[in-house]
Order: C-alpha cells, then sequence, then structure tokens
C-alpha cells in the first residue's frame, strides 16, 4: 500500500479513494478568472486543481487564489525555483517540480527547505519527452522510472519525504510499464495520466486505457485525464473511469442501455439522456436500465434497480427483473421518472 499523504483536505494513497485531478487554462495572475474555472471544476467532482505560476504576477494572484478556492490548489512550477518559494509561501497545497530544471541542487535544497517549514507536499514529475541525456540507453519506461526515484532520492537528502510520484507519457504503453516499475519500487502515491493525451475522443481513450489498466491493476492514488479541451470534460471524464472500474468512491446513478438494431421500439438514446440528466444529482447509488426492446431486455438488466424493455406500443416496467407494469410509448417518460423518483 501506498504512504498517505495529505494535500490540503483531501488525503490521497494509503487506501484513500483515487481523487480526481485537473488543471486551470486561465492565465493564473487573472485571479478572478482562475477561480471562477475552479469552481466550475470543483461542482463537477474536481477534488484537487493545479495551476501554473509562470511568473511573480501569477505568483501574487496564486494566494488570493489558494485563500478562495473550495479545493486544494496545487501550484505547477518551472526552471524558477523561487516562483516555487513564493507558491509555497503563498498558500499552495502541493507543488509540482521537475527537480531537474530549477537550476542546481543548490536551489532544490532550497525549495526543500520551504516545503519542509510550511509542511507542504511535493508531486515530482517526470515527462517522457524531457528526460535527462544520461537515460537515453534506457528503455522509455525504465529511464523515466530511474530519473522519478534520482529525483525522490535528491528530495530525501535534503528531508523531504512528503512525495507524490508523476511519470507521463504521451505512449500510453510506456506510461503504463513506467507506472508498474514504480509501484514495485516505491510506496510514494501515484498520479497518473497520459500527457499529451490530444483532442477530446483521442485523449479520453488513451486515457482510459492507460490509467484504467493501472487501477484494475491497484496501482494508483490520484488521476488527470488529460485534454486539449475544456478543464471540466478532464473531471466529467475521470469520474466516468472511476465508475467504469467501481473506483468512483461515491453514490451516483448509473444508466444502462442498449446499443439499439432493428428490434428497437422506442428511443432509447433521448429516454437515457432525459434519464441521466434527471439522476445527475441523486445521492444513491441506483442502476437504470433503458433497453430497446423486450427480447433481451429484462435479462440482460435484471440486476437493475429499475428499467424499462421496449415495445411496438407499449413498453414494459421492471424492478429487480420483474415487470412491474406496462405503459403506452407516449406515456413512457413520465412513468419511467414517477418509478425513479419512488426508488
Amino acid at each position: 500500500m501506498s504512504k498517505k499523504i495529505q494535500i490540503g483536505k483531501i488525503a490521497i494513497g494509503g487506501g484513500e479513494r483515487i481523487a480526481v485531478q485537473s488543471m486551470t487554462n486561465t492565465p493564473t495572475s487573472n485571479a478572478q478568472a482562475t477561480l471562477e474555472q475552479i469552481y466550475a471544476l470543483a461542482e463537477r467532482g474536481c477534488d484537487i486543481v493545479r495551476s501554473s505560476v509562470p511568473d511573480m504576477a501569477s505568483a501574487k494572484a496564486f494566494k488570493t487564489i489558494c485563500e478562495k478556492s473550495p479545493i486544494p490548489v496545487v501550484a505547477d512550477i518551472h526552471f524558477d525555483y523561487k516562483l516555487a518559494i513564493a507558491a509555497i509561501e503563498n498558500g499552495a497545497a502541493k507543488v509540482r517540480i521537475n527537480p531537474g530544471n530549477l537550476g542546481g541542487e543548490s536551489k532544490l535544497r532550497a525549495v526543500a527547505d520551504c516545503l519542509k517549514a510550511h509542511r507542504v507536499p511535493v508531486r515530482v514529475g517526470v515527462n517522457g519527452g524531457s528526460l535527462d541525456k544520461k537515460y537515453a540507453s534506457l528503455p522509455a519506461a525504465e529511464a523515466m522510472c530511474e530519473s522519478a526515484l534520482e529525483y525522490c532520492s535528491l528530495l530525501e537528502k535534503y528531508g523531504v519525504d512528503d512525495i507524490v510520484v508523476s511519470v507521463k507519457s504521451s505512449c500510453v504503453k510506456d506510461m503504463v510499464d513506467c507506472n508498474r516499475l514504480l509501484s514495485k519500487r516505491c510506496d510514494y502515491p501515484l498520479h497518473l495520466g497520459v500527457t499529451e493525451a490530444g483532442l477530446y475522443m483521442q485523449g479520453l481513450v488513451k486515457s482510459a486505457i492507460g490509467i484504467g489498466s493501472l487501477l484494475l491493476d491497484g496501482i494508483g492514488d490520484t488521476i488527470r485525464v488529460s485534454l486539449t479541451d475544456d478543464p471540466v470534460k478532464e473531471v466529467d471524464s475521470a469520474c466516468e473511469i472511476l465508475k467504469a472500474v467501481n473506483m468512483y468512491g461515491k453514490p451516483y446513478a448509473e444508466i444502462i442501455s442498449c446499443p439499439t438494431c432493428a428490434r428497437t421500439e422506442i428511443d432509447v438514446k433521448g429516454l437515457a439522456e432525459k434519464v441521466r440528466e434527471y439522476t445527475s444529482g441523486v445521492n444513491k447509488n441506483l442502476q437504470i436500465a433503458v433497453m430497446g426492446c423486450i427480447v433481451n431486455g429484462i435479462g440482460e438488466s435484471a440486476h437493475c434497480d429499475i428499467g424499462v424493455a421496449g415495445g411496438k406500443e407499449k413498453t414494459a416496467l421492471f424492478k429487480d427483473g420483474k415487470i412491474i407494469r406496462t405503459v403506452p410509448n407516449d406515456k413512457l417518460m413520465q412513468a419511467l421518472l414517477e418509478e425513479i423518483d419512488k426508488l
């Protein structure tokens, strides 16, 4: 089991539920715009958010962001160790650094001293596209693993052991292989993600395969789905991945629906979308089936709490695999929502 690390009010590792992360794409120097995005992310289920701190104007605004954010805020730092120190002093719940690009051990030590003084954890980030040349002879997964462990050792040398490790690649296999190696060689919490995953559909598929494979292996403590899109879609995608591997950790309504075929007699897609919208705020575990025909509908979704199996003029409404009544198709939506309200 990985070590537990506290990031503001959220704990990761040590058997805690998998935390969902995303990253703001507003200018961090614009505290109001950044906070508006953070509130939108938090409302959709984001547990931890990261913001880039590229300059001192951003570091100054970061203080306001941390003070007003409803969820822990992580400072993303590159190259300038002074920005890391400023972010820590301004309330960062965690700092993300690549120790290799801070300008040498003396500057890393200054950051480490500040981390200890403020009791702030650090995320060691290694990306497949920016590895030290000394690892060039190794396979990509091994190279990332060795680089991450070296950086952890440096931080440990300066007394920092509240560490989260993240090794990412745009290659799904390299990302998966490296995290499997890391899970055997350290007990720090692992942050999972496929970096530069691309536009929505491509990025979602790559992330689901990479993140999902590791989670099913029992590897990983927090996740981010990186998309070239609205960050809210990252959170929606991450939550769906967690639901798919049964690791969501919160009550929710799951919609089971068939892909439809020539036997379909009702608007499965429209009904399923309406039910999903209607149950989006439900705070209990429910399984609701929307099936297009009677042939396989009830049998294949007998495990569901409530469901419908479409017919030509009337549709069967069933609970726990047993038909409770049939309703005319033009009254189906109302009848199903009424039954959902009774659950």
